[in-house]
């Protein structure tokens, strides 16, 4: 007689064990649903020719290559977010960056060179720390022609002002503000990490943005001390005592500046299939050691300044099809006056969502003196620079998202 009450009481229960287990998924499935990882990433291979190599004094030769991120950086990363209740959420960011032609990484051999970060996001902002994107990268680069159709080798020469974003800073903390009727803020600082001295290798960085219908306008500042090993030198294998500047004559004479400070603006608006754009950017290598060196071999002194101006126009010809057009002016003065006009012309064609093809042709021509005292080459952002005052480069590439 127990023993049938128990089965009774068992069966009449099962029921509600069948509904305790699903609220038990159901909960579960709220918290999974709270948090997310994402994995993506894009990779751009294509085919130059570039003219004008240098490869011995005063020699030049055209030169056929493939050539990996171009348009885009390739890279994969994570991205993850976090519900951790309060209206707050852990976020990270993990980003590599690698040439698909050899495998190796990117950004001077660091394994998350592009982007590597965790932080907070609440209703008033976000928090984050590592290695970042300065305030003047996020607000003005997405304005740049070099990061909507003229790639990199269409970058301001050497890309002087980082509007192409070379450069990320190391060690900082990232304030980001909501945005609020089209506006947002960000700040930035970076330590230096000089024993004794706080002041030493800092960065600091702010940038403002306004984004409504057509319009997108966005400016921002960068302050970074001793930029050869602040700005400059944050990647495996770089020193104080090396010129980190890069290869280009354009800037790689100014190393031993003691301050470099760069102030830059730019601005879309769209009518129509058509889109019009400017951009501004005055860069300052201050305090010039004066001294012959490695970092400045003509000994200049003083503050050399770049005034880099640029505008640019892009026709949406139908809806896989969009054409750019783009002319820029880079005029140094102070410790030297290289002078550099650049021309990019460019076509999209999108066969996905994910995959398209494009085509890019970009032609400088330097004059004057550059920044290692001798007569002003040609040098394309990124590539071998010119045996003489001018280079083009033609770049035709396929590009996948993922």
């Amino acid at each position: 007689m127990k023993e049938q009450v128990q089965v009774r009481t068992y069966l009449k229960n099962l029921p509600l064990v069948g509904l305790a287990a699903a609220c038990a998924l159901t909960a579960a499935g709220k918290v999974h649903a709270q948090s997310s990882v994402t994995l993506y990433g894009i990779i751009d291979e294509g085919v130059n020719y570039t003219s004008n190599v240098q490869t011995n004094p005063g020699n030049g030769h055209n030169l056929f290559n493939l050539s990996s991120g171009i348009l885009s950086g390739s890279r994969w990363g994570l991205r993850g977010v976090e519900d951790i209740g309060g209206g707050l959420k852990a976020i990270y960011v993990l980003e590599n960056g690698f040439d698909v032609n050899n495998g190796r990484m990117g950004q001077g051999s660091l394994e998350f060179g592009r982007q590597a970060y965790v932080g907070l996001s609440a209703k008033l902002g976000t928090v984050t720390l590592g290695r970042q994107y300065d305030p003047l990268v996020d607000y003005v680069h997405a304005l740049m022609p070099s990061a909507m159709f003229s790639g990199s080798i269409g970058a301001h020469p050497a890309d002087v002002d980082n509007l192409n974003n070379a450069n990320r800073i190391n060690n900082a903390i990232k304030y980001r503000t909501v945005a609020l009727n089209g506006f947002s803020a960000e700040g930035l600082y970076s330590f230096g990490g000089v024993p004794g001295s706080v002041g030493a290798n800092q960065i600091w960085s702010m940038g403002v943005g306004y984004s409504s219908g057509p319009l997108n306008v966005g400016a921002g500042y960068l302050n970074a001390r001793n930029p050869n090993a602040s700005f400059f030198g944050t990647a495996v294998g770089a020193t104080a005592a090396s010129n980190n500047f890069g290869s280009s004559p354009v800037i790689n004479g100014y190393a031993s500046a003691q301050t470099e400070q760069i102030i830059g603006a730019g601005a879309t608006y769209a009518i129509g299939r058509a889109t019009l754009g400017a951009v501004y950017s005055n860069t300052k290598f201050k305090s010039l050691s004066g001294a012959v060196s490695v970092l400045n071999p003509s000994g200049a002194s003083g503050t050399a300044t770049f005034n880099s101006a640029e505008l640019d126009f892009q026709y949406q010809l139908t809806p896989a099809l969009s054409l750019g057009a783009a002319y820029s002016y880079t005029k140094n003065s102070g410790a030297h006056d290289a002078r550099y006009h650049q021309g990019a012309l460019a076509a999209d064609y999108a066969v996905s969502k994910r995959t398209d093809f494009y085509l890019i042709g970009v032609l400088q021509h330097a004059s004057g003196t550059d920044s290692t005292g001798h007569a002003a080459r040609a040098s394309l952002n990124g590539l071998t620079p010119s045996s003489s005052d001018q280079q083009a480069a033609v770049r035709f590439a396929v590009r996948h998202k993922f």
